[in-house]
C-alpha cells in the first residue's frame, strides 16, 4: 500500500454530504446531486485522463489488502446508519417540498453508489461474510434480486440480447429503465427455479428459493419501517430506492451500450473480452464508485477486487465519467448524437 492509495477515502465524501444535508438541510439538502452531478463532470471535463499505464493495476496492493477490504467493510454500518438517520428525519421532522425531494435524491444517489455498488463489489467475492455484508447493503436499498441475478445472468449473458442489463444500439434509456427492471426480476425468478430443479427437482415455490426469501426479508423490513416511522418514513425509503435503481440502471445503460459479442460457429457467444464494455479513465469517478469505472476488466476478469483493476487498452472509452455520462444519457437525442457514432462499426 502506498500513501496515494489514501485517495480512496475521498469516496466516503457521498455519505457525508448525505449527512450534511440531514444535519442542516435547507439548501444542503441539495448538496448531494450537485456535487455528484454537478462539481464532478466538471472537474472530469476539467482534467481528463493522462498518464495511462495499459495492463497496470489500480494500486500495488495485495489483492486482499485489509486497507482495501475495511473501506467496503465500513461502508455498510455507514449506510445503514444513514437510511435510519434519514427516515427518522423524513418522518418527523418539519420539511419543506424542496428539503424532501432533495433529501429523497440525495439518499438514492448514496443509496446506488454506497448501496449498490459496494454491494456489486462484495458480492464478487467468495468469503461468506462478504457476501452477507452485500446482501444488507442490497437489502437496504430494496434490491435483493441483484445478488441472484448479477452475477448469475448479467456476467454470463451481458453484451447479447439475452441480457437485460445491456442496453441496446439506439435504443433510449427511458424505453431501456422499464425492459431492464423487470427483466432482471425475470432473469432472477428463472435462475432460481432452474437452480432448483437440477439441484433435485424442489419446487420454485419451496423456501429454497432464494428470490422468494429475500423477498419475504424485504417485506418484513417494509412493515418494520412503516411501523417504527409511519407511512411518511416508507415512501421516503421507497423513493431513495427507486431513486437508486433508476441512478444504477443508468450506470447498466452507459456501460454496454450498442455493444454486442459474435456467435461462434457452435452458435455459442464468443466469451466476454475487454472490448464488450464501455470504459472510463476519469480519475474522480473511478475513486468515487471503487474502480467501477474500469468495467471492461471487471467483466473480463471479475474475480480481481477492485483496486486491482487495469486498463484495457482494448476497451472502447467514454468521452466522460460516468457522472457525466448518466447526465447525456438521460437527454436521448444527445446521448445518440455524441455515443453512436462511437459504437464500433464491426464487434
Amino acid at each position: 500500500m502506498h500513501l496515494t492509495d489514501l485517495r480512496y477515502l475521498s469516496a466516503y465524501l457521498v455519505p457525508g454530504c448525505v449527512a450534511a444535508g440531514l444535519a442542516w438541510r435547507g439548501p444542503w439538502a441539495w448538496l448531494t446531486p450537485l456535487f455528484i452531478f454537478g462539481l464532478v463532470p466538471l472537474l472530469e471535463l476539467a482534467v481528463p485522463p493522462r498518464n495511462v499505464v495499459s495492463n497496470e493495476p489500480a494500486t500495488a496492493g495485495a489483492p486482499h489488502h485489509p486497507f482495501f477490504d475495511w473501506l467496503l467493510y465500513l461502508c455498510v454500518p455507514l449506510h445503514v446508519g444513514l437510511v435510519v438517520w434519514y427516515l427518522a428525519v423524513l418522518a418527523r421532522v418539519p420539511l419543506s417540498g424542496a428539503e424532501t425531494a432533495g433529501l429523497v435524491v440525495s439518499m438514492g444517489i448514496c443509496g446506488g453508489s454506497l448501496g449498490i455498488n459496494v454491494a456489486h463489489e462484495l458480492g464478487h467475492r467468495s468469503r461468506a461474510y462478504e457476501q452477507r455484508l452485500a446482501q444488507v447493503l442490497l437489502g437496504s436499498t430494496l434490491y435483493l434480486h441483484f445478488f441472484i441475478e448479477h452475477n448469475r445472468g448479467h456476467h454470463r449473458h451481458v453484451a447479447t440480447p439475452l441480457d437485460p442489463a445491456t442496453s441496446r444500439f439506439n435504443e433510449s434509456f427511458w424505453r431501456f429503465l422499464p425492459r431492464a427492471l423487470g427483466g432482471e426480476l425475470r432473469s432472477a425468478w428463472h435462475l432460481e427455479t432452474e437452480r432448483l430443479r437440477r439441484a433435485g427437482g424442489a419446487s420454485a415455490w419451496s423456501g429454497q428459493n432464494q428470490l422468494l426469501r429475500f423477498v419475504a426479508v424485504q417485506l418484513v423490513a417494509v412493515g418494520i419501517v412503516a411501523l417504527v416511522f409511519g407511512w411518511r418514513g416508507l415512501l421516503a425509503w421507497v423513493g431513495a430506492a427507486l431513486v437508486g435503481a433508476v441512478l444504477f440502471q443508468l450506470v447498466n445503460y452507459v456501460e454496454h451500450y450498442g455493444l454486442l459479442r459474435r456467435r461462434t460457429g457452435t452458435g455459442a457467444y464468443e466469451r466476454v473480452q475487454p472490448h464488450h464494455s464501455w470504459n472510463s479513465e476519469h480519475a474522480v469517478g473511478r475513486i468515487l464508485l471503487y474502480e467501477l469505472t474500469r468495467h471492461s476488466d471487471h467483466h473480463y476478469l471479475a474475480s480481481r477486487p477492485y483496486h486491482t483493476l487495469r486498463h484495457q487498452p482494448a476497451s472502447p472509452q467514454m468521452p466522460t465519467g460516468y457522472p457525466g455520462m448518466m447526465l447525456l444519457a438521460a437527454v436521448p437525442p444527445l446521448w445518440f448524437r455524441v455515443m453512436n457514432r462511437r459504437v464500433p462499426a464491426e464487434q
